[in-house]
């Protein structure tokens, strides 16, 4: 994404006109042959489209590029403690995206349909429907009952919208229904983050409406359908739609039972995007206390996924990888349903892993993300068995997923310990993680993060 932006015309962040006010430049730290990189230009050579300097920007350097003693680094930060944060390259800062949108006059994103962290008091255009039998209720966070968005650490700020099932009778239901929307694709992604503290027979349904031009309903699709459970935290969800005209989608709760509910139905964060949903999608709650109580080496298995072609996959991810400061990601395909229609081995195909950043704003996410393409025609180490064979031909049966997983390729140094600790990679305490494991079918731009 570095050198993809320098072809888009960018310089580096240390070349600015005022870097001299933000980072200190050690040349004599600099590999021979390399100073021009730490070259500085005027304003009429770069333009910094009139916005702050960045320590974030991916195109700025870490402390130790191009250095000759690594003990010293080449470039620190005026303030000591956003050195660390220099040359982060997870992602796009939210100053790259804004400086690329105004040197090629982007107004609107291409894949981006409605976002709602219900912070306004208008709900984002989110309307009520008049002829249910209860109403959704927009609310403010507090201690025992935080909002996802700034999970209750902000006074008189935090609001999500609430549909209490704790009273009333057992049927009733009441809908929030999205502004008109307008998809160029025929294919959509619904994110959103939910909880669900009353009976275990509640219910959050998803609808998907078309509309003519005149506003009258064309036709409606429950596109899915989330019963209580007795976690009562927050949880990520994502709905595939398909919409191809002027539309509407809308959240409907249940009361299941109002003897039997303390609490009710909650909704935050929302995102719908022209995209596809992620294939795997693994939420591990309370990550701080995995990377306390794991050894070195030690793994937590994820489920077993499916992809779109139909292949089984899962990870495994190594809270205190065997490089130090890291946690370890690593992919392995598993038996499953399909397995005798499916080409093996699976070469060719794109596996790729994805640690959410859970910003409100997707936007703001500097999400990260590793990949490989898996060859066919490579061997397990010692053996004339083929790597991304059959896992009943080459795995070991786990009995958790009655299934076999086969061997685990990925990486030891998959994201740092120091970064998981910045942004909203740990919200909550919940590490998020996508994993895609895809074909030709489809191209990695498809996406959604």
């Amino acid at each position: 994404m570095h050198e993809l932006l320098h072809a888009l015309g960018f310089y580096h962040e240390q070349s600015r006109s005022d870097r001299d006010d933000y980072v200190d430049i050690w040349l004599d730290q600099v590999l021979p042959g390399f100073e021009h990189s730490f070259d500085k230009y005027d304003d009429s050579f770069i333009t910094d489209q009139n916005t702050p300097y960045d320590y974030e920007s991916i195109m700025h350097y870490g402390p130790y590029s191009f250095n000759k003693d690594p003990r010293y680094p080449t470039i620190t930060a005026k303030d000591p403690e956003l050195t660390s944060v220099l040359g982060q390259y997870n992602d796009f800062s939210s100053l790259d995206l804004l400086r690329l949108n105004r040197m090629y006059n982007c107004s609107s994103s291409l894949t981006l349909l409605d976002q709602c962290a219900f912070e306004s008091i208008n709900s984002c255009g989110m309307i009520q429907n008049h002829n249910d039998d209860d109403d959704w209720v927009r609310t403010r966070s507090t201690p025992e009952s935080p909002d996802h968005t700034l999970t209750g650490r902000c006074r008189d700020s935090g609001h999500f919208m609430h549909f209490p099932t704790d009273s009333g009778q057992q049927g009733d239901s009441a809908f929030l229904v999205s502004r008109i929307l307008y998809p160029k694709r025929k294919l959509q992604c619904l994110q959103f983050f939910y909880k669900m503290t009353g009976s275990p027979k509640d219910k959050l349904v998803i609808w998907m409406r078309r509309e003519d031009t005149n506003g009258q309903v064309m036709s409606t699709v429950a596109a899915e359908t989330i019963m209580g459970d007795n976690d009562h935290s927050w949880k990520i969800a994502h709905v595939p739609l398909k919409a191809d005209g002027k539309s509407r989608y809308s959240f409907q709760g249940i009361r299941g039972d109002p003897a039997q509910s303390q609490g009710g139905i909650f909704i935050d964060d929302i995102s719908l995007a022209e995209t596809r949903c992620p294939s795997g999608t693994w939420r591990i709650k309370s990550f701080s206390w995995y990377l306390k109580a794991y050894a070195v080496g030690e793994y937590i298995q994820s489920p077993r996924f499916y992809s779109p072609e139909g292949y089984g996959f899962g990870i495994q991810l190594l809270p205190n990888s065997y490089a130090d400061g890291y946690i370890g990601a690593f992919f392995h395909l598993t038996s499953g349903e399909n397995d005798e229609f499916l080409q093996w081995p699976a070469g060719n195909r794109q596996v790729t892993i994805t640690l959410l950043d859970q910003d409100s704003d997707i936007r703001m996410r500097q999400s990260f993300s590793f990949s490989f393409t898996t060859d066919g025609k490579q061997l397990i180490p010692g053996s004339t068995s083929l790597y991304w064979d059959k896992p009943s031909v080459t795995g070991t049966y786990d009995p958790s997923c009655d299934c076999y997983r086969s061997w685990t390729w990925g990486w030891n140094a998959f994201f740092s310990h120091y970064d998981l600790n910045r942004r909203n990679y740990l919200k909550n305490d919940d590490l998020i993680l996508f994993i895609e494991f895809e074909g030709k079918t489809y191209r990695l731009s498809q996406i959604f993060m």
